[in-house]
């Protein structure tokens, strides 16, 4: 697989995944998760829309955004261990794949290229999510947020993913929907695809200079992008 634009040509060997905003649209759990917590402390709620600019940087920081400013620590603590309790009940009440997703997953295992995932999302619930809605063994590695490893933009992640699949960075495709997925893929030495369904807007994408945008997940097997 050769990625064409930018005066790119490059070999791709294998594309990691971002999971939320990417290949699932998980924002109304995720949302309706987090207002219940906000209302048990009797704190305003927001709507879906302001949730997907406030996801993307793992559970943390999304109750810090949710929670009034000012919030103490200690209550920031507690809200994180309640959204846990609250989402475990209700992760895919509304969760589903975006559109073409299946046809682009199985055309890329079709060809051969190794796949795999890396999420800001609590370890145990991106696993939940891969068992749920994918194949058995479609993703060679899937990741979530996990204890020792920083969270994206960070490399660590994506790199340890290359080393266990004895890749080079350099021959990777990171893909995301937002800005920490590109920047992720920047810093671990990969290219970058954005795409255009998920949770951020498209000038957001584009002010991080993503290697290609695509706008359909079936994109990604367009001749104009890639050549196999």
């Amino acid at each position: 697989m050769n990625i064409k634009g930018n005066n790119l040509d490059i070999k791709i060997t294998s594309i990691i995944f971002d999971l939320d905003g990417t290949l699932l649209d998980t924002i109304d759990d995720l949302a309706d998760s987090t207002n219940q917590v906000l209302q048990g402390f009797n704190f305003p709620v927001h709507s879906v829309q302001s949730y997907k600019l406030f996801v993307g940087n793992g559970l943390r920081t999304l109750i810090e955004r949710a929670v009034p400013v000012g919030t103490a620590v200690e209550t920031v603590d507690t809200c994180c261990v309640e959204f846990e309790r609250i989402y475990a009940q209700q992760w895919k009440s509304k969760c589903s794949l975006y559109t073409g997703i299946n046809d682009m997953l199985a055309a890329l295992q079709k060809r051969g290229i190794p796949l795999a995932i890396l999420s800001n999302k609590p370890h145990q619930f991106t696993q939940l999510f891969v068992e749920e809605f994918f194949p058995r063994g479609l993703f060679r590695y899937a990741f979530g947020q996990r204890q020792g490893f920083p969270k994206k933009p960070h490399p660590a992640g994506a790199v340890e993913i290359a080393n266990l699949l004895q890749m080079n960075t350099e021959n990777i495709l990171f893909v995301g929907d937002s800005d920490v997925d590109i920047q992720t893929g920047k810093n671990a030495g990969m290219k970058t695809a954005a795409v255009s369904w998920g949770f951020r807007p498209v000038e957001e994408l584009l002010e991080n200079n993503p290697d290609i945008l695509i706008n359909h997940p079936l994109d990604l097997l367009d001749n104009a992008i890639f050549t196999y």
